[in-house]
């Protein structure tokens, strides 16, 4: 309670009794018996009006107080205090919808911040990048795979600056500018498209951008007023010019030998009076379909490994006699090549948990291929020898499986793109060995799957060597 409230209290009370009293006292003064009796009324007006007015104070103060005290907690955004009121006066009932406003006020100031923290982690958590801009293009919101995606400083608050300051790319910035222009502006976006386009930007890496650009209806002016979206489609293109390449690839393989089988099927029907012409010819349709076999079985096998429908059937498996069988295999295919096929491999090598038929498909691809471009008076030597390498952090003991030739040896540049599907080094020289492409690809997938590790070096005119390291059994780790 106020001073001033006090005194205005005081005064009203004095206003109140001073009329009777002075009626009582010009009735003392006319009738002097009653002097003891106006005394007392006065006296007895006096304290009660006293009592009065301290009762009204006290009331009106624990009022002021919890009225504070409500006031307080909203300030700070807390629950106030409940306490028991009076409804049957008018101050009472006002506390008590004071307290009932207080409270619904708190529940919404919560539930508007549980929904931001809310907002805020789907913001985090989303991989599209999310910039929001008010009228004027200034940014009032980024989200973190923005900040990734433009390539920007982590701990710098762009909040109030330009979208340009994001990123300078023209071809953004012209979506940006386009968008904002669009029906006129945010104010008109009932009813019409959202703005959208595919831009290639520059931050510093080509980056493929699906962008669309959402329009918000600002309460005042610096307010949000666009939601752009940019998802990054870089990948997704990418898979798109590899399924495109590899359409490609694939329609040229079959069309080369379809089309001999065609050719020399069609002058065969027609009548073919040299026997030796016959026979001849009738050799050719037969390597061309072997070679569609082998390539539809390659298909086949690959997809199986890429989709992972190629279970494995691990056994404890012995490196020499792994090497052993695929060498005696390929034996005879060396001798015809003029190719010299040797072997090494130490007693003692640690017993890897792998797959047979498999390691006997990567072993015989990678000395398939050494063959075929080892010129005639070369060699080949497979080689198997224990080595420990780090595998997820983890000192890893295994077995490398090494296939070393001396031939022509490839270009650095082409190195890295060996175990893509249907690439060639030598397009013409490797359909006339009758190579499929896919070898090496079935190799790495092979080798992902027992959690090993492949390895091509190769020098020009000094020959290739290619490894494969695979884990021991004793620390393979679970698939």
């Amino acid at each position: 309670m106020t001073r001033t409230l006090k005194l205005r209290l005081a005064a009203v009370i004095l206003l109140a009794i001073a009329p009777p009293a002075a009626v009582l006292i010009v009735v003392a003064a006319t009738q002097p018996g009653y002097w003891p009796w106006v005394t007392i009324a006065l006296v007895a007006g006096s304290v009660g009006a006293i009592l009065t007015a301290g009762t009204i104070i006290g009331l009106a103060t624990r009022s002021a107080q919890r009225i504070g005290a409500i006031a307080s907690a909203l300030a700070g955004r807390r629950p106030p205090a409940h306490f028991t009121s009076d409804s049957r006066d008018a101050i009472g009932r006002a506390e008590h919808l004071l307290l009932e406003a207080a409270d619904s006020v708190i529940a919404d100031l919560a539930r508007l911040s549980e929904e931001a923290d809310e907002f805020d982690a789907i913001l985090r958590g989303m991989s599209e990048a999310v910039v929001v801009t008010a009228a004027n293009g200034a940014v009032v919101l980024l989200n973190g795979a923005a900040v990734r995606m433009f390539a920007l400083s982590e701990g710098t608050d762009y909040r109030g600056r330009d979208f340009v300051e994001l990123c300078r790319d023209p071809r953004l910035q012209e979506f940006v500018a386009r968008a904002m222009s669009s029906s006129g502006g945010p104010s008109a976006a009932n009813g019409q498209p959202m703005p959208a386009a595919e831009i290639t930007i520059q931050t510093p890496a080509p980056r493929h951008l699906s962008a669309s650009a959402a329009p918000l209806h600002p309460a005042r002016p610096g307010a949000a007023a666009w939601v752009f979206v940019f998802y990054d489609i870089t990948q997704l293109k990418s898979y798109e010019t590899v399924r495109s390449d590899f359409i490609a690839n694939l329609t040229h393989e079959l069309r080369t030998p379809l089309s001999a089988l065609c050719g020399y099927a069609e002058t065969l029907m027609g009548g073919v009076e040299d026997a030796e012409t016959r026979q001849r010819f009738l050799g050719i349709i037969e390597r061309q379909a072997r070679r569609l076999s082998r390539l539809l079985d390659d298909l086949i096998s690959l997809s199986d490994l890429e989709r992972g429908f190629a279970a494995l059937k691990l056994e404890a498996l012995e490196p020499r006699r792994a090497i052993a069988e695929a060498v005696d295999v390929m034996q005879e295919q060396a001798h015809r090549q003029g190719v010299t096929l040797a072997m090494k491999c130490p007693e003692g090598l640690p017993t890897i948990s792998a797959d047979r038929d498999r390691v006997q498909q990567v072993m015989l691809n990678l000395i398939d291929n050494a063959i075929k471009y080892t010129p005639r008076g070369g060699s080949v030597t497979v080689e198997a020898r224990g080595l420990t390498d780090t595998l997820d952090g983890r000192t890893q003991p295994g077995v490398e499986f090494i296939v070393a030739d001396t031939g022509d040896g490839i270009p650095a540049a082409d190195i890295p793109r060996l175990t893509e599907r249907f690439y060639r080094v030598d397009r013409a020289r490797s359909r006339e060995l009758g190579g499929t492409g896919l070898g090496l690809a079935i190799v790495k997938h092979i080798v992902q799957l027992h959690h090993g590790r492949l390895r091509i070096e190769s020098r020009l005119r000094e020959g290739t060597t290619v490894t494969v390291w695979l884990p021991a059994i004793e620390s393979q780790p679970a698939a």
